[in-house]
């Protein structure tokens, strides 16, 4: 007779984190069992997360913020929008977590622990703006597959963790690296342990700078688990699906990284303008890298109300992806004039800029206030929807609040 297996303590411990509290006879479970609080899931619940969330997919769990709910500075985690591509990992052992790098272009092949991680390494914190790649898609027509993100698939953290560059000189790079890939324990969707949920990565140039981390904290606490407990890749500026969650293994590439979601139209748009909804063959479409110009209104909520004769104070963030806003305006007229913005400095490259504005309104009636950034090269968000892709990438166009003057 076949003696019964039990579920291990490490996938015990993972389990208990997301129903949030101890399983008591857990232990006594099969390994192949989904707890009942598990198989109808709470996600605002589960991940920490405000209500006013909205939930668009959950297999796998997708949700996004509202534009007012990113009012912070620095985004706390229960307005942090959810992207994965896969199943969250059932069994992390932080106590045995390692991560190697290897690949074509290393000169050794070298495993860390992730205290080994902390100690040998100088550790810096940065603010840094993390954006989905096709936030913004629902407002493509024709339509484009995937999550019809609206505008709440961006924020800026605060992350603790060090220079990945430091890490891959103390291993040794080769003259011919070109790219890094990293890969993770992420579950695919049909449990395949062969197949990877998303494997990408960026230019070794992306990978130098300083800003691009080995993260293990988020706002000064631990990574939520949803968010690549213990240990992600930041690379702020770029689409978010570089900053690779639950990190294990980093590969360094002497062509440009071939995983997951790295060729084809997978977070690539043609590189040269199409018409909406014309076919675009997989060599015509270019790798995205930096993200566009882009700003949100983050106060008032849209559809505010306010007395006749007051003004309204609006603010609200913007980014340019590896470069810096250089300019924001807000326009009362659906974007007949603009007038200016106060702009801060952004924290440190990368993260986003803070703006705000007071508003006079002439009379009373219905207004929509506009909201436009320019970058340091001068290119400002489009009034409407930019160019068409075939999977809705890259929407910067200006974001809009309705304010009624009664």
């Amino acid at each position: 007779m076949q003696r019964r297996k039990f579920i291990g303590k490490a996938a015990l411990a993972s389990l208990a984190s997301i129903v949030g509290a101890d399983i008591v006879y857990g232990s006594k479970m099969s390994p192949n069992y989904i707890p009942l609080a598990l198989q109808d899931p709470d996600p605002f619940k589960m991940f920490n997360k405000d209500k006013d969330m909205v939930v668009l997919n959950d297999k796998p769990w997708n949700m996004e913020a509202q534009a007012h709910l990113l009012d912070d500075r620095v985004t706390p985690n229960k307005y942090i929008f959810v992207r994965n591509n896969g199943l969250i990992p059932e069994e992390i052992d932080v106590k045995n977590w390692t991560l190697t790098i290897d690949g074509e272009s290393v000169k050794q092949k070298k495993t860390y622990t992730l205290e080994e991680l902390k100690s040998k390494f100088k550790q810096h914190t940065y603010q840094l703006t993390l954006e989905c790649g096709g936030n913004g898609r629902s407002e493509f027509d024709p339509p484009a597959k995937g999550n019809q993100w609206t505008i709440g698939a961006v924020y800026c953290a605060s992350w603790t963790g060090v220079r990945l560059r430091d890490v891959l000189e103390d291993v040794g790079i080769k003259d011919d690296a070109v790219y890094f890939g990293y890969h993770a324990a992420d579950i695919h969707l049909s449990r395949d342990p062969s197949k990877e949920p998303i494997s990408r990565g960026a230019p070794m140039a992306k990978a130098l700078q300083d800003e691009t981390i080995l993260a293990f904290k988020m706002n000064g606490e631990d990574i939520p688990l949803t968010h690549g407990y213990p240990l992600r890749v930041i690379a702020g500026g770029w689409p978010a699906s570089v900053s690779g969650k639950w990190l294990q293994r980093i590969s360094i590439r002497n062509i440009v990284h071939d995983g997951t979601k790295m060729t084809g139209t997978a977070y690539r748009v043609p590189c040269k303008p199409v018409a909406p909804g014309e076919k675009v063959a997989d060599e015509d479409m270019c790798i995205i890298e930096s993200m566009p110009v882009k700003s949100l209104i983050t106060y008032p909520k849209s559809g505010a109300t306010i007395s006749k004769g007051k003004k309204l104070n609006i603010r609200g963030h913007a980014w340019a992806g590896e470069l810096e806003v250089a300019k924001m305006e807000y326009s009362i007229d659906f974007g007949s004039t603009w007038k200016t913005c106060k702009l801060e400095k952004p924290v440190n490259r990368l993260a986003w800029q803070h703006f705000s504005a007071e508003v006079d309104f002439p009379q009373e009636g219905y207004y929509e206030v506009w909201a436009k950034a320019t970058d340091s090269n001068g290119f400002a968000q489009p009034m409407l929807l930019p160019g068409w892709n075939p999977k809705g990438y890259l929407n910067n166009a200006c974001h809009r609040i309705a304010v009624k003057i009664a």
